[in-house]
């Protein structure tokens, strides 16, 4: 039988801890339940070696190859590997690419007076029409964001040439590596579909070639999905600077209504927030004290960053924020939803409420979103949960106590606008001044999810630590960033993690900011804001004039569960960024496929090392981890002759 994990041994975070517990006592199954009732890993699907692919299967592989070699089809391990990975890759980039096509469509709706939005962010969407070399010259706003809109729309759609949004954000030295290549994405929907085909029985054998399909995913992933969304996002609702908001399950409030945003895609919960606010006397009229938004994943990322809304939780606990009772409805949208919510809420008065067609819960209301109607499905969702306020059960009701500090809102944009205080003329020149003379012993991206199966929060938290005591700069986003912020990484308080040059160049930062020091931890938003961080970083190389594969600067996803996760590590090592995961990969039925990921340059053999410069790190101990991750930085200091 298998073991039930205590409390303590899920998660480090003892709200969680002590939330579990309540919800063991009421008899409600939660998903670190779930993942301690599960069998052993399958050997098969965790080294991927178990095809699916057509119906002379499934065929299995025996790892240590006392068992078949091949499959019926007769692919062997290196392909069954490669086509596992490839299709972890599909389903990730398709995840960010539909995000993004969301996000454009909203946009084209809102320039033609279709959709009741407004762009809060002229100025951007100005940057980003000359960046795309469109014709603003005595056009009017809508006339620009409309030509925004459509060019974002041709990177789902144009059949020759490459991205639009690779040709604007793309890296210059890293774009000649993926043409020399021929994994260069041309639109995204029709490199998704050709991953798919080459995915099916009969398709792509070659272990190499299918293995370059990933990367393009990574690429499309990584410019259809995060760059564009980020920017038209910017656009359509601001571009994030700093704000202070609260982290944890006590940002609940038991005397006001709460709802929970939870998701990835902000255009329903922005106006979730709009409609809160008018409908506050509403409230008034139930008895409760107000409306209190509250925000999980990364729609919750999104909202902290542009409109100070409090987070509650990340990803594994999601079901807990149900647990306390006092929950009115939690709105969901697309991506990381645990379908376990709706079971969880049937033991409370809580209503889930789906937003998108193509993503549904059985059970669930169904409050269908678009754009043009978005006002009428807010106003609804927030109206339902002023209604449940009355079906609340005071019994059920327990809140932890004691929420954490901490700022977000590090775009590219506001870090700059804090470093041009030092230097006018060129913004980024304290950054590299600093990394040059070893105040900053390097940048790393501290980034990905929490995972039920693994000790939430422990393995985001124990690498940010030992990076941060080596003097290494963090930035972070997505569920990690909720892990960093209830640890006192996003505060002053985190300066005790720092190393003696750190603390002091944050504390120099801080006070051209405004703030007594900029934290450890700089939040730079939600998945898809993973494009910051390498905006970012091809901005220092560009000024560095050299590839971004030599910079100092590292990417970390140690409690990972998504395939989103493993596309955006593709993006980062296609740009030449060492990439650790914490969690098995499954990549392990391979060693052609594992050496490739993973192997350095001075194999002779092909490797991601070799070709982009940047690799895959594979180490489940954090504090080992970090000591690879500090030596891999070390490595391209030295490189530099820094």
């Amino acid at each position: 039988m298998a073991k039930i994990r205590e409390p303590e041994e899920v998660s480090k975070d003892t709200q969680v801890q002590q939330m579990l517990a309540v919800a063991r006592s009421r008899g409600i199954e939660t998903a670190f339940d779930r993942a301690d009732q599960m069998a052993a890993r399958c050997p098969f699907g965790s080294a991927g070696l178990c095809c699916r692919s057509c119906l002379e299967g499934p065929c299995r592989i025996v790892p240590n190859g006392s068992g078949p070699r091949r499959g019926v089809c007769g692919s062997d391990a290196d392909t069954l590997v490669a086509r596992s990975l490839l299709n972890t890759m599909i389903q990730g980039a398709s995840g960010h690419a539909e995000h993004g096509r969301e996000v454009a469509m909203a946009l084209l709706k809102t320039a033609e007076g279709k959709a009741p939005y407004v762009i809060r962010d002229v100025g951007k969407l100005m940057r980003v029409a000359k960046g795309l070399n469109l014709e603003i010259e005595g056009k009017s706003i809508n006339e620009v964001a409309k030509a925004v809109a459509l060019t974002a729309l041709e990177d789902f759609q144009k059949h020759e040439g490459v991205m639009n949004w690779i040709e604007y954000r793309g890296h210059q030295k890293s774009r000649e590596i993926w043409d020399k290549l021929g994994i260069t994405p041309v639109n995204a929907h029709l490199e998704i579909a050709k991953a798919v085909t080459r995915n099916a029985m009969g398709g792509d054998a070659d272990p190499l070639n299918l293995l370059l399909g990933s990367v393009t995913m990574g690429l499309v992933d990584g410019y259809s999905g995060l760059h564009l969304s980020s920017d038209l996002q910017d656009i359509l609702f601001g571009t994030p600077k700093a704000v202070k908001f609260n982290y944890s399950l006590a940002v609940l409030d038991e005397k006001q209504i709460n709802i929970a945003v939870h998701g990835h895609i902000p255009l329903l919960s922005e106006k979730i927030v709009e409609w809160a606010r008018t409908l506050e006397r509403k409230a008034l009229t139930v008895g409760a004290e107000g409306i209190n938004i509250v925000g999980v994943c990364c729609t919750g990322n999104e909202l902290l960053m542009r409109q100070g809304v409090h987070a509650a939780s990340s990803f594994s606990s999601q079901e807990l924020v149900i647990v306390t009772g006092a929950l009115e409805a939690m709105v969901v949208d697309i991506q990381c939803i645990m379908p376990g919510i709706q079971q969880v809420a049937e033991c409370f008065h809580t209503e889930i409420i789906t937003t998108m067609p193509h993503v549904k819960i059985p059970g669930a209301t169904h409050v269908n979103f678009e754009p043009e109607y978005a006002d009428d499905a807010a106003r609804e969702i927030v109206e339902r949960a002023i209604r449940n306020f009355a079906k609340r059960d005071p019994a059920k009701v327990v809140i932890p106590g004691g929420s954490v500090e901490a700022y977000a809102g590090f775009s590219v944009e506001q870090i700059c606008e804090v470093t041009a205080k030092i230097n006018e003329d060129k913004p980024l020149q304290p950054l590299i001044d600093a990394i040059k003379d070893g105040t900053i012993r390097g940048v790393a991206a501290v980034i990905g999810c929490t995972n039920p199966r693994e000790p939430q929060d422990i393995g985001n938290v124990t690498v940010a630590k030992e990076l941060l005591k080596n003097n290494v700069l963090i930035v972070t986003t997505g569920c990690a960033a909720h892990s960093l912020a209830k640890y006192g990484l996003m505060n002053e308080d985190g300066l005790e993690a720092c190393g003696d040059s750190l603390k002091a160049l944050l504390r120099q930062l801080g006070q051209h900011a405004g703030l007594s020091a900029l934290p450890p931890a700089l939040h730079m938003g939600s998945c898809v804001d993973n494009s910051r961080p390498l905006d970012l970083l091809s901005a220092i190389a560009d000024e560095l004039d050299v590839p971004v594969s030599s910079l100092p600067a590292v990417g970390s996803c140690p409690e990972t569960h998504s395939p989103k996760a493993l596309t955006i590590g593709t993006y980062f090592m296609a740009h030449g960024v060492d990439v650790h995961v914490g969690v098995d990969p499954q990549v392990s039925g391979s060693n052609l496929v594992a050496r490739t990921l993973t192997g350095s340059r001075e194999d002779k053999e092909i490797t991601m090392d070799g070709l982009f410069g940047g690799k895959l790190i594979v180490e489940s101990d954090p504090v080992k981890a970090a000591a690879i991750l500090l030596e891999r930085i070390d490595m391209k200091r030295k490189a530099l002759g820094i």
